[in-house]
């Protein structure tokens, strides 16, 4: 199931509107299949490692991050209906399909035709790695995650606005990096007017992931210079991006308190260089703190590495998460 989910993970950014999803097919003890939802949601992670099977599928045992789908498509056949016609012993699945059109179907009728399903391996990895589309199905809007770059004493720029660059080419690379991970990517009119940003990929080989541009901004006809650009006015606006499960919210410090305040933050990316500036801009404005009490228990720590001579520190938004026992069904 690690497998299957690290499989799924190299379509996250470009599956929409359908879930990035890994599976993995193992007969007597070895691979035989593996696959991942492709670009545009087609073909489907279980029907790619099925076609690389054949008739070697039967008696196997398929591994797949999320429950297979139910409901027919003009774009493609139901993953359910491929898996009962190659009769594979048994399927583990990591989350019951949130899919209303789906949404336990897929497993009953596995399990109809005879085929053993078991639910729950692994279903919290899972559901990370495929945060956005269970975001999208759970609150109606992207998953969105906050990027910050800033020194030891918090700021993210001089006092003159000078901002390049707090952090190392190692620690930007990784921003870029997780850009290519998301649909789209956002900043404020102040980051826009003082820093010009291009807001795309530089990576070799990665220059095509580059996410859509937005600008928060509450001009209602801001000087943009380049078409490619959409504008929201605020960041409730974000559910109705239409194609967009992944949302990079990089900027400035005001955009940046904006989308806390809202809590609309599911993630931070905090990039932290060993430079002290003093008295310069701080990472964020007012996030609407009512007290130092509602501060705590609100993030937990997932990860972090250093990056060069920087340090990366991730952080999850805590939020009431699915029963296990809902997503075993």
């Amino acid at each position: 199931m690690a497998a299957a989910i690290a499989l799924g993970s190299r379509g996250r950014g470009r599956t929409d509107p359908n879930p990035n999803v890994g599976c993995v097919i193992v007969r007597d003890g070895r691979v035989v299949g593996r696959g991942w939802t492709q670009p545009g949601g087609r073909p489907h992670a279980e029907a790619m490692a099925l076609a690389q099977v054949g008739a070697a599928a039967k008696g196997a045992t398929v591994y797949a991050t999320l429950e297979p789908c139910a409901h027919r498509s003009a774009r493609g056949p139901a993953c359910s209906d491929l898996l009962m016609a190659a009769e594979p012993a048994r399927v583990v699945a990591a989350l019951t399909d949130p899919d209303k059109r789906t949404a336990g179907e897929g497993f009953a009728r596995l399990r109809a035709a005879g085929i053993e399903v078991v639910e729950g391996l692994l279903a919290e990895e899972a559901a990370r790695a495929m945060e956005g589309f269970l975001a999208r199905q759970a609150l109606g809007r992207p998953h969105v995650t906050l990027k910050l770059a800033m020194s030891l004493d918090g700021m993210i720029a001089r006092a003159d606005g000078e901002s390049r660059w707090i952090t190392g080419p190692a620690a930007r690379a990784h921003a870029h990096l997780e850009r290519s991970r998301h649909e789209a990517i956002l900043v404020g009119r102040g980051t826009w007017e003082t820093d010009s940003p291009t807001l795309d990929v530089r990576l070799p080989g990665l220059e095509g992931r580059s996410p859509r541009p937005i600008l928060l901004t509450s001009s209602p006809r801001p000087s943009l210079g380049r078409r490619d650009v959409e504008v929201i006015s605020s960041p409730m606006e974000i559910a109705a991006l239409d194609g967009v499960d992944h949302l990079m919210v990089e900027g400035g410090a005001i955009t940046a308190a904006a989308f806390l305040e809202a809590d609309l933050v599911d993630r931070i990316l905090l990039y932290r260089a060993p430079i002290l500036i003093g008295a310069g801009k701080p990472a964020l404005g007012n996030i609407g703190l009512g007290a130092l009490a509602d501060a705590h228990d609100r993030w937990t720590w997932l990860d972090s590495r250093m990056l060069g001579i920087d340090r990366l520190e991730v952080y999850e938004r805590r939020r009431a998460k699915p029963n296990p026992e809902k997503l075993r069904r």
